[in-house]
C-alpha cells in the first residue's frame, strides 16, 4: 500500500493490486521545501494507532547507513549501563518529567569530562534517547512518540549548545585530520565521534522543525526560539549553516577526508530549510513583498497549480517506433486504420488505474510510451502524483474527448516586451521613436492601442526586480549608506560571501562524485568514508548489502545537494536579485550546467525506478521488528514501490536549478543548444510526472528557436505539449525562432557586465571601508577641522620636523584649485 501525503493536504494511496484508492488525511501539518516536491516528506507509511496518524519516511531512516545498524544496539547497552545505577530498575518511560531532567542533566554534565572515550559512551546513551528508546517501545509509533518527546526536552535542557562545541572540537582536531590523511582506506571507524555528534543534530533540527497539531504550547515556543537560534549570528558570530559549510570545504580539499558528508550535508539542508522557509514560507513572502509595494496580488499559486496538472505520455522515439512495427509485423498487435494522436493531450490522459490489456488495445502503437516488446512502462501505468477525478460513467467512445477549459497558467509579458512592441510599431506607423515610454500612443491605430491595453493587462515585473529597483535605491540616505533588514537570509548571504565560490565548488565536486554516470577516479574525492565497514565483505550477500548501500548513500547525497542548491536560489532571488545572480554566475562558471546535462545523460527510466532499499532495516522498523534472515532474492526484490521517490526529487529539483540558471540568459542558453542538450531532455519526458515533464518543457521552450526548423518540424509533439504546459509569454515566437534575441551572443560580454554590476552592489552594500561610488563626502570645514585624529605617541618629539617637512617647505599652487579635476 502507497500512501501519499504531501503538506498535511488529503491524498491518494493506492495500492497496486486491484488499483482500489482511500483517503486519509495526515496530521503532520508542515510547510517545508518538500511541500510541492513529490516526495513531500517522503512517500509515508501510515500508522494509525488510538485515532492518532504517524508516518514512517525517508527523513529519519535516510540518517543512518545499513552498515551502521549494530550501533544501535551499542548506543543502547551504554544508555542502560548509565541508566541502571540512576532509576534502579525502573524504566525510562515510567519515570516523570521532573525525574527525567535531572537525568539530562546529569547526562550534560558528563559531557564536559576529558576522556574522549567516556564522552563517547555519554553522547550515545543521548543519542540512544533521540531515537526514542527504541527497547522499551513495541511499535514504531511508540518509538516516534518517545523521539519527540525526548528531542524537545534535549532541547530545553540546553543539549544543543552542548553538542555545538563539541562539533568545534572534533572539527579541529588536526590529529585525528593528519592520521585520516595518512590512511590508504577510511573507514566508519574513523568518523565515529563525529556521526554521533551530527546523528544527534540532526534528530533535534528535523524533529522540531515539523510541527504537528497536538504539540503543546511550550513546544510550539521552543520551535521559534531554536529557528531564531540556528538563523542568528550566535555561533561564532555567523549563523550554525556557515560552521557546516566549513566542514563542507574541508572535507573536498582533502584536509579533513574522513568526515561524514552525508550527514553534515542532510542537516545543513535541514538547518536551512528550517531557518530560511520552505516554498509555503515562500510564497507567503512574495505576498506580502507585493502587497508592501501596493502590486496586484500574484494571478495563481504556482504549488496549487503544479499539484494539478497530470503527467503526459511522451512521443516514441525513431528506436521505439521500429521496435513496435516489428511487432506488428511478428502478429502482436492489430493496427487500426485511423486513430486520434492525443498521446501528449493533458486533457485526454486515459484512467491510469485502468487494466493494462484493456490500454493495450485502446492506443496506436506510436503514442505508446518506452515500453520494450510491447510492455507497458511501470511509470505509465501505476501511481501518479495527484488524484485524478473519478472516473466518469460508461460511455459511447464518440463521448470520449474532454477538452480542456483553459491553459494552467495565466500569460505574462514583460515590460521590456512592451518597449519592444511599441518601438516596431512606432518605427512602422510613424517613423520615429520614444525611447522607453510605453504610455504615449498618439499616431498609432486603434488595433495599436488594443494590443498595448492588452499587454498591459498581463504585464507583471518580477518582485526582486521592483525590490532593487524602488525599495533599496529610494533608502539611500545623503551619506550613501542603505538600511539592510537583519533576516535570516540575509545574514546567511552575510557570512558565505567571503567563501562563496568555494562553497560552491565544494558542492558540485560532492555532486560529480555521487552521480550515478561518474567514473572512480583515483584523484576524486572520497564520498563514501562514513559508509564503508572496517571489514570488507567476504560473502556474496554482504556484497550485495554494500553495494545497495553504497548506492543508496550516493543517492541520498544527490537529493540533499540538489534540494539545498535550489533553495538557496530560491531565498536569495526573493531577497535581493543580485545576491541570486551571484550564486548563478558562481554555479555556471564552475561548470554547473553541463554537470547537471551528464547526470540526466543515462538511463534516467532505471534511475527512476531503481531500488536501492532495504526495507527491513530502515529505521525504526529495524529495532523494533524481528530481523528477518536476508536473502540474495529479498535484497534484489526491494521494496514494493515502483518508483524511487528519492530520485525523482532529486531530479526535479536539478531540473529547477537549470531553468533558474538559463531563465533570460541567452548566452547560457547558448551553452544548452552546444552541449546537445535537446535529446537528452528528450529522453526525460519519458518519466510520467507532471511537475518533472514541466521543468523539461520549459528547458527545451527557450532553446526551441535555436534549434532550427527541421528540428521544430520532426518534434510537434513535444511543440504541442510546451503550448499545453508551460506559461506563455505574449511576444515570444519561440516556435519560430524569429525573435530579435536570437542572434548570436557574446558570452564573456555578457557575464562580465553582470558580474560588474554583482561587484558595485556588494561593494556599496557590504564594503566596511566605504570607498565605493557612494562613498560620503563631509565638506563642512569646521566638521573636518573640529574631527579627533588619533596620533602615535611620540608624534610631539618630530611635530615641529614634520611641519617644516610637510607644510612649509611646500609650496601652494593656488591656481590648481581653479582647474577642473
Amino acid at each position: 500500500m502507497i500512501v501519499l501525503l504531501v503538506d498535511g493536504r488529503q491524498q491518494l494511496s493506492v495500492s497496486p493490486i486491484g488499483k482500489q484508492t482511500h483517503k486519509h488525511t495526515q496530521t503532520d501539518r508542515q510547510s517545508s521545501f518538500l511541500a510541492i516536491a513529490p516526495r513531500g516528506r517522503g512517500v509515508t507509511t501510515a500508522l494509525r494507532t488510538g485515532g492518532k496518524a504517524w508516518q514512517r519516511d525517508e527523513s529519519l531512516d535516510c540518517l543512518y547507513s545499513y552498515t551502521e545498524e549494530p550501533e544501535f544496539a551499542l548506543n543502547r547497552d551504554y544508555f542502560e549501563e548509565d541508566f541502571r545505577s540512576h532509576a534502579r530498575g525502573r524504566r525510562w518511560t515510567e519515570l516523570t518529567l521532573e525525574e527525567q531532567r535531572t537525568y539530562v542533566m546529569r547526562l550534560l554534565d558528563a559531557l564536559e569530562v576529558t576522556d574522549r572515550d567516556k564522552r563517547l559512551k555519554v553522547a550515545r546513551a543521548i543519542l540512544y534517547l533521540a531515537q526514542g528508546v527504541f527497547d522499551e517501545c513495541d511499535t514504531e509509533v511508540d518509538v516516534l512518540h518517545w523521539s519527540r518527546h525526548n528531542v524537545f526536552l534535549l532541547y530545553n535542557m540546553g543539549i544543543f549548545t552542548a553538542l555545538l562545541e563539541l562539533l568545534s572540537m572534533e572539527i579541529d582536531n588536526n590529529q585525528a585530520c593528519s592520521s585520516a590523511v595518512r590512511k590508504p582506506a577510511i573507514s566508519l571507524a574513523d568518523s565515529t565521534e563525529l556521526r554521533v555528534l551530527l546523528s544527534i543534530m540532526y534528530l533535534l533540527v528535523e524533529t522540531i522543525r515539523v510541527q504537528m497539531e497536538d504539540d503543546r504550547p511550550e513546544w510550539r515556543a521552543a520551535r521559534e526560539a531554536f529557528k531564531n537560534e540556528l538563523g542568528s549570528p550566535l555561533y561564532n558570530g555567523e549563523p550554525f549553516a556557515l560552521l557546516l559549510f566549513t566542514m563542507v570545504t574541508k572535507f573536498c580539499s582533502m584536509n579533513a577526508p574522513h568526515f561524514p558528508m552525508k550527514k553534515v550535508l542532510l542537516l545543513l539542508w535541514k538547518t536551512i530549510l528550517f531557518t530560511l522557509g520552505g516554498f509555503e514560507e515562500l510564497q507567503e513572502m512574495k505576498v506580502r513583498g507585493r502587497k508592501r509595494l501596493n502590486l496586484p496580488p500574484l494571478p495563481e499559486d504556482s504549488i496549487k497549480v503544479v499539484r494539478a496538472m497530470r503527467a503526459a505520455s511522451p512521443p516514441a522515439s525513431a528506436m521505439e517506433l521500429i521496435e513496435q512495427q516489428q511487432q506488428q509485423k511478428r502478429g502482436r498487435r492489430s493496427r487500426r486504420p485511423l486513430v486520434k494522436q492525443d498521446s501528449l493531450d493533458t486533457y485526454n490522459e486515459r484512467d491510469p488505474f485502468k487494466n493494462d490489456d484493456a490500454r493495450d488495445e485502446e492506443e496506436d502503437p506510436e503514442d505508446t510510451d518506452s515500453g520494450i516488446e510491447g510492455e507497458v512502462d511501470p511509470l505509465d501505468r501505476d501511481v501518479i502524483i495527484q488524484p485524478p477525478p473519478p472516473p466518469p460513467p460508461l460511455r459511447p467512445p464518440t463521448e470520449r474527448v474532454n477538452f480542456p477549459k483553459g491553459l494552467p497558467w495565466a500569460p505574462k509579458v514583460r515590460e521590456k516586451d512592451i518597449e519592444h512592441f511599441l518601438e516596431t510599431s512606432r518605427n512602422k506607423f510613424i517613423g520615429f521613436t520614444l525611447g522607453n515610454d510605453t504610455d504615449t500612443l498618439v499616431g498609432l491605430p486603434r488595433p495599436i492601442h488594443e494590443s498595448v491595453k492588452t499587454l498591459k493587462q498581463v504585464s507583471s515585473s518580477p518582485l526582486p526586480l521592483l525590490i532593487m529597483a524602488g525599495v533599496f535605491l529610494n533608502q539611500y540616505s545623503l551619506s550613501g549608506e542603505e538600511e539592510v533588514e537583519e533576516t535570516p537570509t540575509e545574514m546567511l548571504y552575510l557570512g558565505m560571501l567571503p567563501n562563496l565560490s568555494q562553497y560552491v565548488i565544494a558542492l558540485l565536486k560532492l555532486l560529480l562524485a555521487a552521480a550515478p554516470t561518474s567514473k572512480a577516479k583515483t584523484d576524486s574525492i572520497n564520498i563514501l568514508a562514513d559508509v564503508l565497514p572496517e571489514e570488507m565483505p567476504i560473502t556474496v550477500l554482504q556484497s550485495m548489502k554494500l553495494g545497495i548501500d553504497v548506492n543508496r548513500h550516493k543517492e541520498i547525497i544527490v537529493k540533499a545537494i540538489s534540494a539545498l542548491l535550489l533553495l538557496l536560489l530560491k531565498h536569495f532571488k526573493l531577497n535581493h536579485i543580485y545576491q541570486f545572480e551571484i550564486v548563478s554566475q558562481h554555479l555556471v562558471f564552475a561548470n554547473c550546467i553541463p554537470l547537471i546535462l551528464k547526470f540526466f545523460n543515462q538511463n534516467i527510466m532505471s534511475y527512476i525506478s531503481a531500488k536501492n532499499s532495504i526495507f527491513v532495516l530502515d529505521f525504526p522498523h529495524c529495532v523494533v521488528h524481528e530481523m528477518p534472515e536476508l536473502t540474495a532474492d529479498s535484497l534484489e526484490a526491494g521494496d514494493s514501490n515502483q518508483f524511487c521517490w528519492r530520485n525523482l526529487f532529486s531530479c526535479i529539483n536539478l531540473l529547477r536549478i537549470l531553468n533558474k540558471l538559463t531563465k533570460w540568459k541567452h548566452s547560457r542558453t547558448m551553452m544548452l543548444v552546444v552541449f546537445k542538450s535537446a535529446p537528452i531532455l528528450k529522453r526525460a519526458l519519458k518519466v510520467k510526472q507532471a511537475m518533472m515533464q514541466l521543468y523539461v518543457l520549459k528547458l527545451l521552450k527557450i532553446q526551441t528557436k535555436y534549434l532550427g526548423r527541421q528540428w521544430r518540424k520532426s518534434n510537434m509533439k513535444t511543440m504541442s505539449a510546451i503550448y499545453q504546459k508551460v506559461r506563455h509569454r505574449l511576444n515570444d515566437d519561440w516556435a519560430y525562432g524569429n525573435d530579435i534575441d536570437a542572434r548570436p551572443w557574446d558570452f564573456q560580454a555578457e557575464e562580465c557586465a553582470l558580474r560588474e554590476s554583482i561587484e558595485k552592489f556588494n561593494s556599496r552594500r557590504y564594503d566596511k571601508n566605504k570607498n565605493g561610488d557612494f562613498a560620503p563626502v563631509d565638506n563642512c570645514l569646521q566638521s573636518v577641522l573640529g574631527q579627533r585624529v588619533e596620533l602615535p605617541e611620540d608624534f610631539h618629539y618630530s611635530y615641529e620636523m614634520w611641519l617644516e617637512r610637510e607644510v612649509f617647505s611646500q609650496p601652494i599652487q593656488w591656481e590648481g584649485l581653479l582647474q577642473n579635476p
